[in-house]
């Protein structure tokens, strides 16, 4: 699976981003896409095979890099300049990398389908989560 290539330090939400925030689980990147954990209250990166079910569903981007128990800012929904180059009109979902994000064409067997969002440019996601709980 190609994972789009995510320049942290222009990592940016647009003006009509929702946001959410807490401390992260573990080590996070601005850019990686995360979830809420129930059992912890914690962000957590978000992983399209992994193990744990809730993993499998992100629930924002992350638009900062935190530590173990640091805080963390997410974006939920609206426009986000990721800091990668884009395909103008691609979908972009959750990969089997935690907290990777890729194109619809490097989703594969065994992962569960999350869209994360549509590219409105070369630079700009649409950020509008979308997980049926689908399984490949």
């Amino acid at each position: 699976m190609t994972d789009i290539a995510i320049t942290a330090a222009s990592v940016v939400a647009g003006s009509n981003a929702v946001r959410d925030s807490g401390s992260a689980g573990e080590t996070i990147t601005a850019g990686q896409a995360v979830y809420r954990s129930s059992t912890t209250n914690k962000w957590m990166l978000a992983d399209s095979d992994s193990a744990t079910a809730e993993a499998k569903r992100a629930t924002g981007i992350a638009l900062n890099g935190a530590a173990l128990n640091q805080p963390l800012t997410v974006l939920k929904s609206g426009d986000i300049t990721i800091g990668a180059t884009l395909t103008a009109g691609t979908a972009y979902y959750l990969s089997n990398t935690p907290g990777g994000i890729c194109p619809v064409a490097d989703v594969g067997s065994g992962e569960d389908v999350c869209l994360l969002g549509l590219a409105k440019s070369t630079t700009v996601l649409a950020v509008a989560i979308q997980s049926p709980g689908v399984t490949l």
